[in-house]
Formats: structure tokens, sequence, C-alpha cells
């Protein structure tokens, strides 16, 4: 009695465990073949409260982006009437709505799972739906207000529209399938098998979900499932390179027969591709096989991204094991902007002069890739003469600033703040100013990080004190009144771990200064611009050129408060660069307020 029951309760935990590890074999990524060069997707949707927040947020931007796309669309009638109407019909769907209310009448699902993926090299798009006709009615609409109707056609009982891009040698598809609408681009004469596989039609033999890459991926590198991308290096280069790929194959083709009509040669000529290329893509793939991404926080107050660069071991172990002396690498800073930045030139002249001596030895052959030899020779160079005192003692370069202003219109900006140069030899620095500017022999330092005021003489163009000090490690500068107190400090700060390269903070005060400025600076071109234009005997006078003038103003205009909106959004950013045996990771944690 107790062995059947043992039995029965196997059993049962057996079903439940498969019921566990059932797939949705109707998921987007149940379409994506296991070989795709690229996708993006979804491995789950954000929970009700951190949607609708982000939701908000969107909503907040929305005004100030479509004053930027109406702009666009003004700018774009004369030139291409029909793009302008298809953009304005976007617009129009958007204007005075939410994302949500927007996201319903075009009959997509806020809550739904997506895949943005390869097939071969052929992008596709795949989404769910709440609404399949609502969706197809936001198709028509665009279509009406584009001028001209897809071309409807059906493959083996499945409707889908198609717009043919001679030029490109493409076609975009559009389609629903059930409950999931199909966007892809592919070649102009895809052959039936891969726009059925395109549609979903035929699944490909084993899937992406099949093989759990992107759920691996999230547990190896600590991505949250919302929203990851991989970039297969291995796979997208050599496709491109070798010509076998059919939507690369169609656009290269498209390309030469337009370089054939204007210069006479023969598009055979153009498009003969030497065996060679596909060979020195995958050597390039090499040393870099791929790139990932994915959120490792999202809510409604922060917004935490990390990217892998996958690297040859040869690469990882020239930078792994590297501890840049650089003061303030190995910890956060709290400047309003406060960036480090390790430049260990020994090893990177070690490193450089390694690549630059592989390819000397084995050169790429592939007419594309020719001109990689010449830059692998001048890095050579570049790296021999980088060794020379006292450039080759650099370990890297730290900059806080404490306060930045842009000031009027036609002044000069002014900032507070601290430089620190890193060095295995700051005296030699030192020397070298003293060469540049002789005002600085008057002054005496020693390496025990106690500023030293600088002559006047050097100082009066910047309108306030600026300070020096040196350690046995750095040489420091701090410019503005108080700031000379702040280099004790600055120069004690600790120096990075192993395989530290770069460390960044940026407050949104700080970030929003630096858009007003660059606002500044563009209406001052602009208006230059203008005037120069309306010269006498200007070829720019005419009111085609005035008008093309007045809406590159108004579309800056408009992606300058789109900038200033999202600023003001942020509290602070920070971010870092490190090497580790994998690869290069960098990682970003935005918080907003």
């Amino acid at each position: 009695m107790r062995s059947t029951k043992r039995y029965l309760a196997l059993a049962v935990a057996g079903v439940l465990l498969a019921a566990c590890g059932h797939k949705d074999k109707d998921a987007p990524l149940a379409f994506v073949p296991a070989d795709t060069p690229y996708v993006v997707a979804n491995l789950d949707v954000l929970d009700d409260d951190t949607r609708k927040a982000m939701l908000a947020q969107a909503d907040a931007q929305l005004p100030a982006q479509l004053a930027q796309l109406k702009s666009t669309a003004q700018e774009m009638s004369a030139k291409d009437a029909d793009t302008a109407n298809l953009l304005k019909a976007i617009i129009a769907e958007l204007d005075g709505k939410s994302i949500e209310t927007f996201a319903q009448n075009a009959g997509l699902n806020v809550k739904g799972r997506s895949a943005f993926y390869g097939l071969g090299l052929a992008p596709v798009l795949r989404f769910e739906l709440s609404d399949p006709k609502a969706f197809d009615a936001f198709i028509g609409r665009l279509e009406t207000a584009y001028g001209k109707k897809f071309e409807t056609a059906t493959v083996d009982g499945q409707n889908y529209r198609k717009h043919v891009v001679t030029e490109a040698g493409t076609q975009v598809v559009i389609a629903v399938v059930g409950k999931q609408a199909v966007a892809a681009v592919l070649p102009a004469d895809a052959p039936q098998p891969m726009l059925r596989q395109a549609l979903g039609m035929d699944r490909p033999a084993k899937s992406i979900q099949d093989d759990d890459r992107l759920e691996k991926l999230a547990k190896d590198k600590g991505y949250q499932p919302w929203a990851i991308g991989q970039l297969d290096l291995t796979r997208a280069l050599p496709l491109a390179a070798s010509g076998k790929d059919p939507f690369f194959s169609a656009v290269f083709k498209a390309h030469a027969e337009a370089e054939s009509a204007k210069t006479g040669e023969p598009v055979a000529n153009r498009l003969q591709i030497p065996p060679s290329c596909e060979t020195d893509a995958t050597r390039i793939a090499s040393r870099v096989p791929s790139v990932s991404f994915g959120y490792t926080k999202l809510d409604a107050k922060h917004q935490d991204l990390r990217w892998d660069v996958a690297l040859a071991d040869d690469i990882t172990k020239a930078f792994t094991g590297v501890k840049v002396e650089l003061p303030g690498l190995g910890a956060a800073g709290d400047a309003p902007f406060d960036l480090s930045l390790a430049l260990p030139v020994a090893q990177l002249r070690t490193f450089w002069g390694a690549q630059a001596d592989a390819v000397a030895a084995k050169p790429f052959s592939c007419p594309a890739m020719l001109d990689l030899n010449d830059t692998f020779a001048k890095l050579g160079q570049v790296s021999q003469q980088a060794a020379m005192p006292p450039f080759g003692d650099l370990l890297g370069l730290r900059v806080a600033l404490d306060s930045f202003d842009a000031g009027s219109e036609g002044s000069t900006p002014k900032f507070t703040g601290r430089v620190v140069i890193g060095s295995s030899n700051p005296a030699a620095l030192l020397a070298m100013g003293r060469m540049a500017a002789p005002a600085l022999a008057q002054i005496k330092l020693a390496p025990d990080s106690k500023p030293v005021a600088l002559p006047q003489e050097m100082t009066a163009t910047l309108g306030q004190p600026v300070s020096v000090a040196m350690s046995d490690k750095a040489l420091a500068l701090a410019i503005g009144q108080g700031e000379d107190a702040k280099l004790g400090d600055l120069l004690k700060a600790p120096a990075g771990d192993a395989g530290r390269m770069t460390r960044l903070r940026l407050s949104g005060d700080m970030y929003l200064a630096w858009i007003k400025a660059m606002e500044q600076k563009s209406e001052r071109i602009a208006e230059l611009t203008n005037s120069v234009g309306h010269e006498e005997g200007s070829d720019d006078s005419d009111a085609q050129a005035v008008a093309t003038r007045k809406a590159a103003a108004e579309r800056s205009k408009a992606q300058f408060e789109t900038m200033r909106q999202q600023a003001e959004r942020i509290k602070t950013i920070d971010g870092e660069m490190h090497v580790e045996n994998a690869g290069m990771v960098f990682t970003s944690q935005t918080e907003l307020k």
C-alpha cells in the first residue's frame, strides 16, 4: 500500500513538474530560429504598478516628442510628400492621446510579449495583439495617409500586405497571424519557404525558446526578464561578408545596380565577393564574438542597464588583472559630474603593439577590409611613440565638476572643479608643464598632496583661483574658490581595483545645465546662419532656403525641449566599465526624481 502511494505521489509530482516546465508554443520566441544572428525580446511582462508608472513618464514626454515629429514632417513635405503624410498620420494617431489609448486604438497589447530578431539578417518583428481587427484598421489608416495602399497577397491561405522598395531590393511584409502581428523586411524576391517562416507558418527546426538561450543569459549576467538582447557576431559578420545571406545579397545587388547605372561598370563585377571576405569576417568575429544587454533593475524610480561585450581570451587576460593607480577610480564620485577614465599607457602599448604585429604577420585580404591593415600599422607606430615620457607614464584622468554655468549669450561658460592626471612619474608631467609655461617655475611643489596656488598671471583669463597639488601617483588642479581644500582628499581617493577602467556620475541638474548650454550655442549658430543667408547676393536668400532653415530651427528647438524634459526627470546617472574573464562589462544606474 505504501509503495502504491509512493508511486502515485511520484506520478503526480511528475505531472506537476511537466506542467511547470511547459512552454507556450505560440510565444513570439517560439518562432525565432536558434541560429538567429540577433534578437531582442521580453521573457516576462512588467507588473501593473511599474508599467503604469513608465507609461505616465512616457505620456509626460509625448508632447515634446510630437512637436519634434511635426517639425520633421513639415520639413520633409517638399522632398517626400508620401513619407511626410505617413509621419503625419502616425502623429495624428498619437496627438492628444495617452500611450495606452493609442495602443488600444491600434490593437496593441501593452501587457504582451514581443520579439525582434533576424531571419538570417532579415529583420522580423513579432508582437502580441489585444485586438487583431483594430490593428488591421490602424494599418489601413496609415495606408490612406501614405497615399499608397500596400499590395495584398496570400501564401497558402495566409493573407498579408506587402510594399516593394525596388531601389533597396526589399519588401516590407505585414500580417496578422492569430493574435499576433508580424512585420518583416525581406528580399523583394523572397522565396516562399522564407516568406512562410517569416510569417510563422513554418516553425524553425529548433527555436531560441527551445535552447533557453535568453534565460541562461539572464541568469549568467543578472538581466531581468523584461527586455534582453543579443547580437551574435560570429553569425552576423560572416553572413554579411560572404554574400550568402538572401537579405544582404538583395540589398547588395540593388546597390550594385544603382552604381552600375551611374558608372557603367557591369553589375556582375560589383557582385563578386572573394572567399577571403568570409574568412576575414570570421577572424574579426572571433575577437568580439557577441554583445548582449538587459535591465538589471526597472521600476518607477530606477532604470539600471548592463551591457556585456564578449572578448577573446588574450584581450581579457591583458586587462582583467590590471589595477590602475588612478585616485578616485576605485570609488563612486560625489561631484555633480565625476568621470574617472583609466589610461594605463604601458599596458595599452603592449596590447595594441601585439595586435598590430598580428595583423602585419597575417594581413586582411578581403578588399572591403584592406583599410584595416593600414589602421593597425598606424596603431603599431603610435604604440611605439607613446613610450616616450611623460606620455608613457600616464595612468588615467579624472574630471570632477562642482558647478557649471553656461553664462549669457556670447559669454564663456564658467565652471568650478578639479582635474587629476594619473601618472607613475608626476614630476615629469610637472617638468613638461614648466617648459610650456615658464611661470610654473615660480612654484615649489612636493609630492605631499598639499595645494599650491598658481601665479595670478596664469589664471587671469579664468577669473578665478587655480591651485595645483602632487602625490606620488598624480598631478591635480583645482579651479574655483575653495576647490583647493578638496585636493588632498582627491589625491588620496581609492585607486582602481582589478580590471576597472571607467567610473561616471552625473546629476540631473548638471545634465540639464549642459543641455541649456548646447541649446544656446545651437540658437547662436542658427542666427549666424540666417544672417549669412539673407545677405544680398547669397545663394540661400530664396524663400525655399529660408523655409528650410526655419524648419530646421523648429526641429532643433523641439529636440532640445525633449532632452530638457528627460533631464528634468533625472536625479542621478551612475555608470562604470570593467573587464572580467568573459569580456567587457558596462553598467548604468539611472535614478529618477
